[in-house]
């Protein structure tokens, strides 16, 4: 049933796919993944969007499709090379920066620029009402530093939870202590499921009185 009739693409979507196989590059968001953040981003209007591992484009293109005129989206990957085929394709939106540099030493940074003297959180309309954390950093580095970027009401969403054929050696055993931290913040609901590549989406809970 979920396949890909029900979905609505990207228009660019089939242009990025075929530069990531030109590249070899297999590590793009399944569409599953993908229709999941054109939903959450859609439910967001005038949102506020961050992306932490642009790849080629991918799952870029599937948050964009989800936008209106006025959200904005940050997208940030280390890999020039790789990240050129969003810059090509994706580059022309103005809803889109596109950054190439560290992505645990952006947000660190960012964390630090917005904390004041008189209150350790960031002001709601500084952060970002969706976190999609596609890389090591804000996933199994600075996690908490992407966690604490969350709006209220905001999500975060991790996929590749379930085994992935291009996983490295020791790379699972990674996963089930990041699932148990995750459920366990007491600042979000949270919410797994074993859907396509395997997906966590968080929700920051709201401000108690």
């Amino acid at each position: 049933m979920y396949e890909s009739p029900f979905f609505t693409l990207p228009p660019q979507l089939a242009a990025i796919q075929a530069c990531s196989v030109a590249l070899d590059f297999k590590m793009s968001c399944e569409r599953g993944v993908g229709n999941l953040l054109q939903v959450l981003a859609a439910s967001k209007p005038s949102g506020r969007f961050l992306e932490l591992g642009t790849g080629t484009g991918v799952a870029t293109a599937w948050l964009l499709s989800g936008m209106d005129e006025s959200s904005t989206l940050i997208s940030i990957d280390t890999d020039a090379r790789i990240q050129s085929v969003a810059r090509e394709i994706l580059g022309n939106d103005p809803r889109l920066t596109l950054l190439t540099e560290d992505a645990e030493a952006w947000l660190n940074n960012r964390l630090a620029a917005l904390r004041t003297s008189q209150d350790s959180t960031p002001k709601p309309e500084k952060q970002f009402d969706l976190v999609f954390a596609d890389a090591m950093p804000g996933k199994f580095t600075a996690r908490d530093q992407a966690l604490a970027l969350v709006a209220p009401g905001g999500f975060y969403v991790v996929d590749d939870l379930l085994p992935q054929p291009n996983w490295p050696e020791g790379h699972a055993e990674k996963i089930p202590p990041l699932l148990y931290t995750l459920s366990s913040h007491p600042g979000f609901f949270s919410l797994p499921m074993a859907w396509t590549s395997g997906i966590m989406v968080l929700v920051r809970r709201p401000p108690q009185s």
